[in-house]
């Protein structure tokens, strides 16, 4: 069951022009710890900043922790790693690089979570990489994504995730652990705020299906609008079965997906337009650059942001972090910059046009789909990490 903690401050940071900032000023102001995990840090503009500020905080005695995916981080380069290190910050990564041709069992159980503790009393949670916004190939607007800055009870929650999973990863490296260097006094007294939210992990251990089960109850009480912002969409037959039964109990079901292939498996999403545009579910494709966001509204008062995705490697292969919301003030403000994406990126795709002019696009999203279906079958299921 989800649990929901009151008495929390929640921003909504919208792209790293509203992210980056305020993870730097925390970072600068960070007197005991930094938690940072993330799928990719890029040793561009804005990682060398976020490194240069995590030195900068190892300098002057902070005990600074990073925790990168292997395959997500696999480019960033060995002059940034050693100078992080010769800092004393303490870097490590989640699952090593592994041939993108290997079909081991465990190639996709990818540390995909994007989560920053400072001090146990601020907290980042979300969808952004430690990635330029304008690190898009020929030019293109910046990508669309969201974080959240977090105080409050929650925050608590938050960091133990995080020293938890640290310690977990360096016992299985044969690493040294530490324990947090946060005063109790600070995790206990965290500045009051007003909200109402819930942190919700997926893992391989006892949260294999919180975030998706998190979903599926907020779709199954909706009774006014669903409204979601996903890049890599591809649910399976439970989600599909709870968006066309909102639908069909009068619904508005609304979708802003990806129009852009960043990776040929994204074609799988298409397998389920002609079954959603049917009953009535409406889709909109963003096209003016790419759209990385993984966040939801529901009746104007429930609302996620975080870093899964609707797809099979999200919900059921890697460790991902969302926040859940329950207030109508904060459900408005993202559910008006999702319609500001629609308006200003976003096509309708219709029913008509579908039918008649994608039979192409259907067939080949069938096979793609049978492919995803193919390579989890292979994969297999593991509680390792």
């Amino acid at each position: 069951m989800t649990r929901f903690v009151a008495n929390n401050q929640i921003t909504l940071l919208r792209n790293g022009e509203e992210y980056f900032p305020a993870l730097l000023d925390a970072i600068a102001s960070a007197r005991y710890e930094v938690h940072l995990q993330t799928f990719i840090f890029e040793a561009d503009d804005t990682g060398l900043r976020v490194a240069a500020a995590l030195q900068a905080a190892a300098q002057r005695g902070v005990s600074v922790h990073v925790l990168l995916d292997g395959y997500g981080s696999r480019k960033l380069t060995r002059t940034v790693l050693d100078g992080m290190r010769a800092e004393g910050i303490e870097v490590t990564f989640y699952r090593p690089q592994i041939s993108p041709w290997t079909l081991q069992r465990n190639r996709l159980r990818r540390l995909h979570r994007k989560v920053s503790v400072i001090d146990g009393t601020t907290a980042f949670v979300g969808g952004i990489n430690i990635i330029d916004d304008l690190n898009v190939p020929n030019g293109m607007p910046p990508r669309v994504d969201y974080a959240l800055r977090l105080q409050g009870p929650l925050v608590k929650d938050i960091h133990t995730s995080c020293v938890r999973l640290w310690q977990r990863i360096s016992w299985a490296n044969l690493q040294r652990t530490h324990s947090s260097r946060v005063p109790l006094a600070l995790l206990d007294n965290p500045p009051p705020g007003q909200l109402r939210a819930a942190f919700v992990v997926r893992d391989n251990l006892l949260n294999r299906r919180a975030i998706e089960r998190a979903y599926l109850k907020a779709i199954g009480n909706a009774r006014e609008e669903i409204l979601i912002a996903n890049a890599y969409f591809v649910p399976g037959r439970r989600f599909r079965r709870a968006l066309v039964s909102a639908a069909r109990r009068g619904v508005k079901v609304r979708l802003l997906l990806q129009g852009r292939m960043e990776y040929w498996l994204m074609l799988a999403t298409h397998a389920f337009y002609r079954q959603f545009l049917r009953e009535g579910i409406v889709i909109h494709e963003y096209h003016k650059s790419f759209m990385h966001s993984k966040v939801a509204v529901i009746d104007g008062r429930w609302a996620t942001v975080g870093s899964s995705n609707i797809d099979p490697f999200s919900l059921l292969l890697a460790r991902e972090a969302n926040v859940m919301v329950l207030d109508a003030d904060f459900s408005q403000q993202l559910r008006s910059d999702i319609e500001r994406s629609i308006r200003d990126g976003g096509q309708q795709v219709h029913a008509d046009d579908w039918e008649r002019e994608r039979w192409g696009k259907r067939v080949v999203s069938w096979l793609v789909f049978g492919m995803v279906r193919v390579i989890l079958g292979m994969l297999g299921h593991s509680n390792k990490h």
